[in-house]
């Protein structure tokens, strides 16, 4: 009797939790329905997502739910604040922070995932178009947060927004080059492990057109878009632009910071993994370049350049790569060569040419400390007029390369100082005269 008594009693409870379960969600999808809530209906929606998340034991389809009706709320109370000020910002950065976006990321992606293993889209569709709608609100204050410079604060937005929409890996790339920037290096290497994971690459076409009201050009989404906007005449002059693939890059960074944290063997294997699927992907190739690099490995460094030279044999930059490997393991001959192949291919390559004026006179401070260092002997008058001509030979030899750079780039305070040292040296007055009244 007693045992019976005891079942019953436990069944009406149940009963009456399950009942109550129900009433919540109930009150919740009918405000929910509303297409502007009250105060005080966002008050009863805001006790009713609290009284289910204190509950245990919901089956489910009301768990679901309930977790759906809760991710909603930043969303809700966000809509909310900007009908009353549409610029207040304290309630954009509340309700859009990145425990808020990550818990809509699980919530809404839950019912997704719920609804298309039932058949019934209760919610579907909403979801997607709050997805839609908000997305750009979201990565406007991501952008935002970078221009201020907080850049973790707005990697963590870009990584929630990729969360809610991993349709676009886009959001996770950003996050990752901005972690680096805010010197995360902890949660940048789990960025560009999820990156490497769904093998994102970022390679792609950007559909411009010029704006006719401003005369800039504008990204388009699609091909599609372009032409609607084209079509209704706000834009004009279409043209396509590929988008390189980021791969290389991607790789580069997270074996960068293997290195950077003593994981060198990881590092290596991770390029050595990536260059097995792409072998004939050059960013690739500089990407394992680098990583030898940073090694010291100037040998194999080299040697990787000299591979991607062969199938890039035309690109400026590898040529470019091979000279600064030429200059540092002492190669000045090796080093030109390379320069001017550069200027061959790229006449308007301003490192080339500062970089050639710069081994022209190598080696001069230490003539100089000679020179400083002689006395007034006859035997040490010859030297000193010898180091003299040597120097003189040196700088006429930089001079063209600087002017040729200071002509491509005429703000670089660097060059100035050169070709000003060099023209006093040289006492050619007029010129020296000339530049620095540009100063």
């Amino acid at each position: 009797m007693r045992i019976k008594y005891v079942l019953a009693a436990s069944t009406l409870m149940l009963s009456v939790a399950s009942f109550a379960q129900k009433d919540e969600l109930k009150t919740l999808k009918k405000l929910y329905a509303k297409d502007q809530m009250t105060s005080d209906e966002m008050v009863s929606y805001k006790a009713n997502v609290n009284k289910l998340s204190g509950m245990t034991g919901l089956a489910e389809t009301d768990l679901v739910y309930s977790n759906f009706y809760k991710a909603m709320l930043p969303i809700l109370e966000l809509n909310e604040a900007m009908m009353k000020n549409p610029n207040d910002l304290q309630a954009l950065a509340k309700n859009l922070s990145p425990a808020n976006i990550n818990m809509m990321a699980t919530g809404l992606n839950d019912v997704l995932a719920f609804e298309k293993k039932s058949g019934k889209a209760v919610y579907t569709e909403d979801i997607n178009e709050t997805i839609t709608s908000f997305k750009p609100t979201m990565l406007q204050f991501a952008y935002g947060l970078n221009q201020a410079s907080k850049f973790k604060e707005s990697a963590k937005i870009f990584e929630a927004v990729y969360n809610l929409d991993k349709s676009d890996a886009s959001n996770l790339y950003n996050a990752s080059i901005l972690a680096v920037q805010g010197k995360d290096y902890d949660n940048a290497l789990k960025y560009y492990e999820e990156l490497k994971k769904i093998n994102y690459s970022g390679e792609g076409t950007s559909y411009l057109a010029v704006n006719k009201a401003n005369g800039q050009e504008d990204a388009f989404g699609s091909d599609k878009d372009r032409a609607n906007a084209i079509k209704i005449g706000t834009h004009e002059k279409p043209r396509d632009e590929k988008i390189p693939s980021k791969r290389g890059e991607i790789y580069k960074n997270y074996a960068s910071i293997l290195l950077e944290k003593g994981r060198a063997d990881e590092a290596k294997k991770a390029i050595s993994e990536a260059r097995s699927l792409n072998p004939d992907d050059t960013d690739l190739i500089l990407a394992e370049a680098n990583l030898y690099y940073e090694s010291k490995d100037l040998v194999t460094y080299k040697k990787l350049i000299l591979e991607a030279l062969a199938k890039k044999p035309n690109d400026a930059d590898l040529h470019f790569n091979l000279g600064i490997v030429s200059t540092n393991t002492g190669d000045v001959d090796g080093a030109k060569k390379y320069y001017e192949k550069v200027i061959s291919i790229d006449p308007k390559y301003f490192n080339a040419y500062n970089n050639l004026g710069a081994l022209a006179i190598a080696g001069d401070d230490k003539i100089v400390k000679e020179m400083n260092s002689l006395g007034m002997s006859a035997k040490e008058a010859k030297r000193y007029d010898e180091l003299k001509a040597k120097r003189q030979n040196m700088f006429k030899a930089a001079m063209p390369y600087y002017e040729k750079a200071l002509e491509l780039k005429p703000q670089d305070e660097g060059v100035k100082s050169m070709l000003l040292n060099i023209y006093q040296f040289l006492e050619m007055d007029a010129k020296h005269k000339a530049l620095k009244a540009k100063k």
